[in-house]
């Protein structure tokens, strides 16, 4: 029975990026070795990095002000990174949106280099709405949001506005949609959504917003040391980031970003749509900032919760159950999930 994954994190992936990471495994490039023994230094690795690099530049248009890195530690450990090599020591201030679980915890970690100012959250409702009308102060060194939140299913539709630095976490949505990077001072992603393998953190940052914070940041922590070092100050995380090479081809050649975009879009659409005219299930996000990646929804009788996911089981339907601080039933539909996927699990809505 086919397998239909609609698991948050790690994700799928396209079927032919699958192989291709398997082939390599067993002999690389024809070396004769393994893609997770050969050096990370060799000249096989070092293109398979630059051109990684290179494709994440094209896809989402980079501008040569900006740098892009492949790091490790998730996004979890870019809540300390952004904090540390922003916010200054003296006075150092943040402003920070928060609309869940990791934008609470991303400011939680800002604390620890000065003070943070909470200009807007959705906390008051279970965050099932993105802040709209809130004022940003002008004496920030940066600004953080959230893009998508996989956990509420919420997801910003338009950019903040502000003059300070802009930091965005986009774990779960980037590369599912164009984005206009030049607005943006730092932009990271856990690779496990759209682009990869657990194990790889894509970081993009515009160069001249670093080096002003007046202290002194450990090697392991300092974004000009991994610029300098072209993310090998440490071994770096090898097959991750030749499974995300791979799948940025994969999403190159099939029209790029656009393209991606409108797929997801009617995905989306095709599972909301159910959602909104099946009595058994409601969805309580506001319609409006409705995530295209992760879609919440409840039964209207909890009761049956556990006979829903039975039948889901039964149709090969996997990690659909919602995450412990929502409830219900979560389907995450990112970039590699096929449209027909997401139609097995209308059809198990519709007959339950």
């Amino acid at each position: 029975m086919k397998k239909h994954n609609f698991s948050a994190g790690p994700s799928i992936l396209p079927q032919e990026v699958f192989e291709k990471a398997s082939q390599a495994i067993l002999d690389f490039e024809n070396t004769g070795l393994s893609l997770i023994e050969i050096s990370h230094r060799s000249k096989e690795f070092v293109a398979v990095y630059d051109k990684a690099v290179a494709l994440v530049k094209e896809i989402l248009n980079v501008p040569a002000t900006h740098e892009v890195l492949f790091l490790q530690g998730g996004a979890s450990m870019q809540f300390l990174m952004t904090a540390i090599n922003l916010m200054k020591v003296d006075g150092g201030k943040s402003a920070y949106i928060n609309t869940g679980a990791w934008s609470n915890k991303a400011l939680k970690e800002a604390k620890n280099f000065g003070e943070v100012v909470e200009v807007a959250s959705s906390a008051d409702t279970n965050h099932n709405y993105i802040p709209k009308g809130f004022n940003i102060p002008s004496d920030v060194d940066y600004v953080h949001y959230t893009s998508n939140n996989t956990i509420f299913g919420t997801q910003f539709k338009e950019t903040p506005k502000t003059d300070a630095v802009l930091v965005a976490d986009m774990s779960s949505d980037i590369f599912s949609k164009p984005v206009d990077v030049s607005k943006f001072g730092i932009i990271y992603a856990g690779a496990q959504k759209n682009l990869g393998p657990a194990g790889a953190t894509l970081v993009i940052i515009k160069k001249d917003i670093l080096g002003n914070t007046g202290r002194t940041i450990p090697s392991m922590l300092d974004y000009q040391i991994h610029i300098k070092g072209e993310s090998m100050f440490n071994t770096p995380p090898v097959f991750a980031i030749y499974v995300s090479m791979l799948n940025l081809e994969y999403m190159k050649s099939i029209g790029g970003l656009e393209a991606i975009a409108k797929k997801n879009e009617e995905k989306a659409a095709l599972l909301y749509n159910e959602i909104d005219n099946n009595p058994s299930f409601v969805n309580n996000v506001a319609k409006e900032d409705r995530s295209l990646m992760n879609v919440v929804f409840l039964l209207n009788d909890a009761s049956k919760d556990a006979e829903f996911l039975a039948a889901c089981t039964e149709a090969g339907i996997s990690n659909v159950k919602g995450h412990r601080s929502v409830g219900g039933f979560r389907a995450s539909i990112y970039n590699a999930m096929p449209i027909e996927s997401v139609q097995v699990l209308i059809d198990v809505m519709k007959k339950f």
